[in-house]
């Protein structure tokens, strides 16, 4: 079993409050998850008006599938998302 991980750190400005925030990264988990059907978390930064990170895994029986699948993922939050992504990591960990 391969557990693929990504960790990302996005840009947002402009948010007028906490709320503001959470409405827009729970709307991005929640895109994430039915789009590539993996777990998303916020990580960190909960507190930020102008930051947010995310964690997201998937687990695969191949360590290159699971990576494609972060790199997709990782594009559409480019496209999707109204931050700049600031940070990322990507690794796969074998169990």
């Amino acid at each position: 079993m391969i557990v693929s991980m990504m960790r990302l750190r996005l840009d947002l400005e402009g948010m007028a409050s906490i709320k503001d925030k959470r409405r827009i990264v729970s709307s991005l988990k929640e895109r994430l998850w039915r789009k590539f059907r993996m777990s998303v978390a916020e990580v960190e930064l909960q507190d930020s008006l102008s930051r947010a990170e995310l964690g997201a895994a998937i687990v695969s029986n191949s360590k290159a599938f699971g990576e494609s699948v972060l790199q997709k993922a990782l594009a559409f939050v480019e496209h999707e998302s109204p931050g700049r992504i600031a940070h990322v990591e990507i690794l796969s960990e074998h169990y």
